[in-house]
């Protein structure tokens, strides 16, 4: 796997986006934020419609598609989601694909304006990584409430994104969840780094494929858990990032027109 090298019409389209990105925020933030006082339940499908906007724009502008793999493993029930965490997108391409969608995030960004604002209304659960055992037991009780609610609760296990090809760092949250929730657990494999970096600015052109793998049955004990979570993510990566060299090597080698 070899991550592309970018160019400078690669930089422009995602300035260009990235532009796009932040003032539709600010926008329609600002026409909406009477939501978060007189509709709460209104939030998430505004959130919603501001993920599609991009999904769009990210096309039209940096020739990215998105596409989902995988929708049929999903249970109709209570579902823990386990995702590879590359990008930005990965937060933002699940409210186009899943129902209802709650992810796991750090405290932090609920302190930027109107951003912070959105994901609070809208359901998201918020951790504080230092936290501990405090945050663990905090964390359990809010997926439990979102369950009880019908959301999907996604979570990213490495807490962090990655480097396309580094080594995985999976960390014990997703296997507490898991055993004290007692539900199978749904792995989601991406390419999404190797599209829209985890940083800089510059976008790819290409496919970013977000595959939802079989589900981990309910009851395994801690290390055949994290050690099955492991191999089947990081596995179904792979291939991703393989077969998009493959698209890539067989593709002209001749920029496409800003």
């Amino acid at each position: 796997m070899t991550t592309p090298r970018p160019t400078a019409a690669h930089w422009l389209r995602g300035l260009i986006f990235n532009l796009w990105m932040g003032g539709s925020a600010l926008v329609l933030g600002a026409v909406c934020l009477p939501v978060l006082l007189v509709r709460p339940d209104l939030t998430l499908p505004v959130v919603r419609v501001w993920c599609r906007a991009n999904l769009a724009a990210l096309r039209v502008i940096c020739d990215i598609r998105v596409e989902l793999r995988g929708l049929h493993h999903l249970p109709s029930t209570g579902i823990l989601i386990a995702g590879k965490h590359q990008s930005m997108l990965d937060t933002v391409a699940p409210f186009v694909f899943l129902s209802a969608p709650s992810i796991v995030l750090k405290q932090e960004l609920l302190e930027i304006p109107i951003y912070g604002w959105f994901a609070q209304r809208s359901g998201m659960i918020a951790i504080d990584r230092e936290g501990a055992a405090k945050t663990l037991r905090a964390l359990i009780k809010a997926v439990r409430l979102r369950f009880d609610e019908g959301r999907q609760v996604l979570i990213f296990p490495e807490g962090t994104r990655t480097v396309p090809g580094a080594a995985p760092d999976y960390k014990p949250g997703i296997a507490a969840l898991y055993r004290e929730l007692d539900v199978a657990c749904v792995p989601l494999a991406t390419n999404s780094g190797l599209h829209w970096p985890a940083h800089g600015i510059a976008r790819m052109p290409g496919v970013v494929v977000f595959e939802l793998l079989s589900p981990i049955p309910a009851g395994l004990k801690r290390p055949a858990f994290m050690r099955e979570l492991e191999a089947r993510i990081e596995a179904a990566t792979a291939r991703l990032m393989e077969a998009d060299d493959v698209t890539a090597a067989q593709s002209p080698q001749v920029p496409s027109p800003l």
